[in-house]
Order: structure tokens, then C-alpha cells, then sequence
């Protein structure tokens, strides 16, 4: 393939929301997209040298249909001259990036973009668990009025654990605030700076928040710490008639034992955005009355979409022409060109 007088910039999915600020990028880079193909295919692309000469990759949260996950094996087939990669999305786990960081490859997310909506979402999932929304709308749909819905439960006085005190896990606080929770968090770290938690909320350990909080809502990313954090051993931990909210990563949660948590009225409800083996979903859940099923769609509003291209986009604007990534994944920092 000739070489671009220009840096070369590969989108793989598409531009829905900023198609215009995508295109802006002419100016600075040549742009070439995928929309088509499959694992198989780019990784053979990779190794014929089709996408020599890369210097930044832009990737949708889709495009994984297109590339399968960057893991290791892929990301040791990626050109030498591949030094960014763009990622929409404020979760990452569809990219190795220690691997990235290994080849010298800067790897950014889009943190904050995401924070309102997500936070949104978990607040109507927490909201329709505590009243077990599903059984009266679906009654009401069939025609039997509330049908079998039994009484739920108030938020007021109740103590809200929250397991992640990120930009989500805090703007989930502020919007959980005016319902009279009792808040209190756990984090790797105590949040120091008082504009990073404004509701006061109270640090515990994990063991604690696991013991004591009435309703837990999960705001961590996924990585080899958090994986299967909440399993059989945490569920037993709880308090009886728990409400488990999670917008993060399905396989933090142990599907199966949710279940079983839920069938044994442990855990009261729950409140689901996210799944384990997604688009999969655990039958036990799927049959679970007492459980809020939402298809992972807590960034799925124009507005969210549009800010999470944006910053996609200001991302490889900001490589073009200053040699490095706005938001880099903490693996990642310290790469530049």
C-alpha cells in the first residue's frame, strides 16, 4: 500500500453521533474505516501488512463484532507504527491493555462522558427493584391490574452501599441523595478530595458494605481484582432481603449464585443493566419476577452517544497534533509519541 503523506487513522465501526467532528479529521490524517469483515480477516489484514503505516486506531464499542477483543494474540499482530487506540467507551475490558502497554501502544477510554446516564439508569433500576416494577407492568400489559406484586420496600432510611466511588459511582451518589439514603461506599482508596464526594458519603471497608448495606450498587471496572468479586461467599455475607443494582460488568457477579440468592429470598430484587455472558442472560434471571432487566443500554440516550464520540474524537484530534491521548487508561499513561 503507497504511503500517506498524512498520519493514518483507521475507524473500525462507525461515526453515528459527530459524523461531522469525525470528518474534520481529514484535515489532519488520512481517515479509512472497517464496517465489514471479522476476526479471521483483520487479523490476517495485520499480518499481510494491509494496515501498515497505522498511527491510531478509533474503535466503537461494536466494532468487537468486526475484530473480535483486542487480547493478546490481536494485539500482537497490530502494525509496529500503531502507537494509540481511541476506545468508545468508559469500560475497556474488550482491550488487553497491558498488552497494548507491552508494545508501546496508548490506550484511552471516555470517562466522564458516560457518568450522568449510567448513573441515571441504576437509579431506575434501583428504584423499579425496591417496588419490583417488572410484576405490576407486566400484569397491567396482560390485563390482570397489579396482579400478584405483593407490597416493596421504601428508600428512605435505607443504607445504600455503594462499591465504586469512580465519576459513576459518584454522580450515582448525587442522584441517590434526595431519597434519604443513608450512603456509604467502598473504594481501592478512600476518596480524599471533598469535590469527588460531595455527599459525605462514608467509607467502609468491603467486608462492611457487603454486611451492612440494605441496597448494593456496583460501579467498578472489570479486571482480574474484580472479576466474580460477588459470589456465593458475599451473598451470604448480606443482609436478608439485599437489592443488588449492577450498570458495570456483568462478570463481577456471580450469575448463578444470584440466582440462587434471589431463589432462597436472600436477596429481595435486583436491578440489572449488565450480564455475564451478555447478549446471554442466566434463564434463572429471565424467569425471576423480582428482577429488572434492562439489555445493557445505561449510555443509550443521543446525548450520551454524541459526548462519548466527541471525546473519541478530541482523543485522536489531541494525537494528531500534540502526540498523545486526553483520557489514557491508567495502564497506559505514560506513553506519548
Amino acid at each position: 500500500m503507497p504511503v500517506s503523506p498524512k498520519p493514518i487513522v483507521l475507524l473500525l465501526g462507525e461515526v453515528l453521533h459527530a459524523p461531522d467532528e469525525w470528518s474534520a479529521l481529514s484535515s489532519l490524517a488520512e481517515l479509512r474505516q472497517i464496517k465489514t469483515g471479522d476476526r479471521e480477516q483483520f487479523m490476517r489484514d495485520c499480518t499481510t501488512g494491509v494496515h501498515d503505516g497505522i498511527l491510531a486506531i478509533s474503535r466503537t464499542y461494536d466494532s468487537v463484532e468486526l475484530t473480535g477483543r483486542f487480547d493478546r494474540d490481536l494485539v500482537c499482530l497490530l502494525p509496529q507504527s500503531l502507537k494509540f487506540i481511541s476506545h468508545n467507551g468508559a469500560g475497556y475490558d474488550q482491550i488487553d491493555a497491558e498488552a497494548c502497554a507491552n508494545r508501546g501502544i496508548s490506550v484511552s477510554n471516555t470517562p466522564g462522558a458516560v457518568d450522568a446516564s449510567t448513573a441515571t439508569t441504576a437509579i431506575f433500576l434501583l428504584l423499579g427493584a425496591l417496588r419490583r416494577v417488572h410484576i405490576p407492568a407486566t400484569a397491567l400489559r396482560e390485563g390482570k391490574w397489579r396482579g400478584s406484586m405483593g407490597l416493596g420496600h421504601d428508600a428512605e432510611g435505607k443504607t445504600l452501599g455503594i462499591l465504586g466511588m469512580g465519576g459513576i459511582g459518584t454522580a450515582f451518589a448525587l442522584r441517590a441523595a434526595p431519597f434519604d439514603f443513608h450512603l456509604q461506599y467502598h473504594n481501592r482508596n478512600p476518596v480524599m478530595h471533598p469535590s469527588s464526594n460531595p455527599t459525605n458519603a462514608k467509607y467502609v471497608s468491603f467486608d462492611k458494605l457487603i454486611r451492612t448495606s440494605d441496597i448494593i450498587s456496583i460501579h467498578l471496572p472489570l479486571n482480574d481484582t474484580t472479576r466474580g468479586m460477588i459470589g456465593r461467599e458475599e451473598f451470604g455475607m448480606m443482609k436478608d432481603g439485599v437489592v443488588i443494582v449492577n450498570t458495570a460488568r456483568g462478570k463481577i457477579i456471580d450469575e448463578g449464585a444470584l440466582v440462587e440468592a434471589l431463589e432462597q429470598g436472600k436477596v429481595f430484587a435486583a436491578g440489572l443493566d449488565v450480564y455475564e455472558s451478555e447478549p446471554e442472560i442466566h434463564p434463572g434471571l429471565i424467569k425471576n419476577d423480582n428482577v429488572v432487566l434492562m439489555p445493557h443500554v445505561g449510555t443509550a440516550t443521543v446525548e450520551t452517544q454524541r459526548k462519548m464520540e466527541i471525546l473519541v474524537i478530541d482523543n485522536i484530534r489531541n494525537v494528531l497534533t500534540k502526540g498523545s491521548l486526553l483520557t489514557p487508561v491508567v495502564e497506559t499513561r505514560s506513553h506519548k509519541l
